[in-house]
């Protein structure tokens, strides 16, 4: 009879049909009283859900002492009924640290084992282990089985000590797992997802494991194999923004010698390294493609929904909104989905109420919180906003974006020395990012340092441009190194970058300004008037444009000699607007050169070199942050209020 319910038992799992499942496996521990077959019932009551009901029958029969498997499930069950600390005391607080074996062992012991397996039966007594035996003695006498439970015993610490916010012991607990198993990817996963390393540190991290205690069928060649396979897949989950050679090189394995070309995860690993890179609408061609045939793929919609909202796809953001609020109201991605759209049309308070409801769904969603961050940043509450960046870089240690984002706060509200400090901590984190690169520049600037905001603009253009980015994404950094080249004294080569950036069409007064100022130091008068008129022509009432306009017409007399005189100088008089402002003329009357005009001009150059600054940071995106690339696009009506989305939008007070 036990061989019968067995298969009646395996049977029904298969099916999903759990109650009959339940009762085979309940009369199979009633005839046979073994502690596997009871594991097994209640591994049934675990898939259905009924917690409390495993966790009884596992302590009825005293199983959860004795038994490695049913200590694990037990402690499982702790923590989905969120009993953090009783799934802690079930666990115990230490690692068993003695199990992890260090890369590069394995093979070494492996040619002893093939050389010494006819030595005699003590070589062989772990059967299946002896062609690939762990690194140290401990982990040599435990049971395959016993040291991938102990793994998995350690990632449910970690999870137990996520939940408490007390990182630093989770992240030793993922790490200590997938060095005991390094098929432990929940562990890896974990680790990953939650950017409790940083890029540097990951890549370390991944040269540590021992890839090489993968046993397949007893198959050396085969086993090695698999294990280059699995770094391959480790590899193309870490950070993109350090060594995309290698990165590229995973990849390509993956997708021409297995045929993953096609698979989710590689899709999601190309898209992500295409985003890091501001390249948009490639990262959105590959996410789009994943959708298409998996709709709901939560793992690749962030990044999905960030692309739409850098090319300002609104009319599709609604849409896919509504579509994941209508049927995944119990996902945070739908309401980050939600979020961002709102964030796109400019509707803050909405945006920050569902950013906010899909952090608390899951308190670990790092889109989530960066989002809700950036609705403060939006409407100038700099304070709020530095708080909520200041919660995401404790709760997302390994990545520099929360650092980034509280530097760039600080340097909106002036506080340059907390804002180097900022974005200094970032830069150990990561030295390769365009976008921390320019805001040191932009520190560097407002401090005087040009010789060092030079560099790091000159370094951020570097970095995208290898990267192959959108040229227009980093027209920002161009015109703040062509700022910075102008205050040094390089006036010929911030003369050509000024040009550069207007030969992509750009169309801001501010530009046009620079070069008129430019050209006015260069001592070439009428090319500056044309150029200030450029400006007008844009912004007819820019203030700025017609006093250095004014200057400029002085000059330019002065050097022909034509004060009183009709003439090119004259001539531009008629330029401006249509009342009469910004246009400068020899009427408007002769500006002196005195010094202290000449630093008023500088003064008010600087200001409004800062409000740029602070203007082009806007429409950040709302899972990591980029600057997002101008495009047009038809825009759908405002929605009046989150009913739009359905009865399960709308958020009670206490949400």
């Amino acid at each position: 009879m036990d061989k019968f319910l067995r298969d009646w038992r395996q049977d029904a799992l298969n099916r999903n049909q759990y109650e009959a499942a339940i009762f085979a496996a309940d009369k199979l521990v009633a005839i046979t009283g073994d502690e596997q077959d009871t594991f097994w019932l209640a591994q049934v009551h675990f898939t259905t859900g009924n917690y409390t009901r495993t966790q009884a029958l596992l302590t009825r029969r005293g199983l959860v002492e004795r038994n490695p498997q049913c200590r694990y499930l037990s402690a499982h069950c702790a923590i989905k009924l969120g009993k953090t600390e009783e799934a802690l005391q079930i666990l115990g607080d230490k690692n068993p640290t003695h199990l992890i074996s260090a890369p590069g062992s394995a093979r070494t012991k492996l040619r002893h084992v093939d050389v010494n397996t006819r030595a005699g039966p003590r070589h062989n007594k772990t059967g299946s282990r002896n062609e690939r035996v762990p690194t140290s003695e401990e982990r040599d006498r435990e049971q395959i089985d016993n040291i991938k439970l102990e793994a998995g015993m350690c990632y449910l610490r970690g999870v137990c000590y996520a939940k408490q916010n007390s990182f630093d012991r989770a992240k030793e607990c993922y790490k200590t797992a997938v060095q005991i198993d390094v098929q432990c990817f929940e562990a890896f996963d974990a680790l990953m997802a939650n950017s409790l390393m940083s890029p540097e540190e990951e890549w370390t991290f991944l040269e540590s494991l021992n890839f090489d205690t993968i046993n397949v069928s007893n198959n050396t060649s085969l086993s090695q194999e698999a294990a280059q396979f699995t770094k391959l897949l480790y590899t193309t989950r870490l950070s993109k923004y350090t060594k995309p050679e290698e990165f590229a090189n995973a990849s390509e394995t993956l997708s021409t010698h297995y045929n993953l070309n096609d698979n989710p995860d590689i899709v999601l690993s190309k898209a992500d390294l295409m985003y890091t890179h501001c390249r948009f609408r490639e990262a959105l061609a590959l996410t789009s493609s994943v959708l298409i045939i998996d709709k709901y793929n939560f793992n690749i919609l962030p990044v999905h929904l960030a692309c739409l909202h850098e090319l300002g796809e609104k009319n599709t953001l609604f849409l896919l909104a509504h579509d994941l609020a209508d049927s995944n109201p119990s996902e945070p991605c739908s309401w980050l989905a939600v979020g961002i759209y709102y964030l796109s049309i400019n509707r803050i308070a909405e945006a920050r109420r569902f950013f906010s409801k899909a952090s608390m769904m899951d308190p670990h969603f790092g889109p989530a919180w960066i989002g809700f961050a950036h609705t403060f940043a939006a409407e100038g509450e700099h304070d709020q906003a530095i708080s909520a960046y200041s919660t995401a870089a404790r709760l997302f240690q390994g990545t520099h974006l929360p650092q980034l984002y509280l530097g760039m706060q600080n340097l909106q509200l002036s506080n340059l020395s907390l804002a180097r400090e900022y974005l200094k901590t970032a830069y150990d984190l990561c030295e390769t990012d365009p976008l921390l690169l320019n805001e040191m520049g932009v520190v560097y600037f407002h401090q005087d340092q040009f010789p060092d905001a030079i560099t790091f603009f000159r370094r951020a253009l570097a970095y995208a441009e290898r990267n192959g980015a959108d040229t227009d994404a980093w027209l920002p950094t161009r015109i703040n190194l062509a700022h910075a080249l102008r205050k040094y004294g390089h006036l010929d080569e911030a003369l050509a970058t000024f040009e550069q950036v207007l030969r992509h069409g750009v169309k801001d007064p501010a530009v046009f300004t620079a070069k008129g100022l430019v050209l006015l130091e260069l001592n070439r008068s009428w090319d500056a008037v044309i150029a200030l008129h450029e400006a007008l022509a844009v912004s007819p009432q820019d203030p700025m444009a017609t006093d250095l306009l004014n200057r400029a017409l002085e000059a330019n007399e002065v050097d022909s000699g034509l004060i009183g005189d009709t003439g090119p100088g004259a001539e531009a008089g008629g330029f401006g607007g249509e009342d009469g402002s910004g246009g400068g003329g020899a009427a408007a009357g002769a500006i002196g050169g005195g010094e202290e005009e000449i630093e008023e001009l500088e003064r008010r150059m600087n200001g409004r070199l800062r409000e740029i600054e602070q203007n082009r940071v806007a429409g950040r995106r709302g899972g990591r942050g980029r600057r997002r690339v101008p495009s047009s696009g038809v825009e759908l009506p405002l929605v009046d209020d989150a009913s739009a989305f359905g009865e399960s939008m709308v958020v009670d007070s206490d949400d």
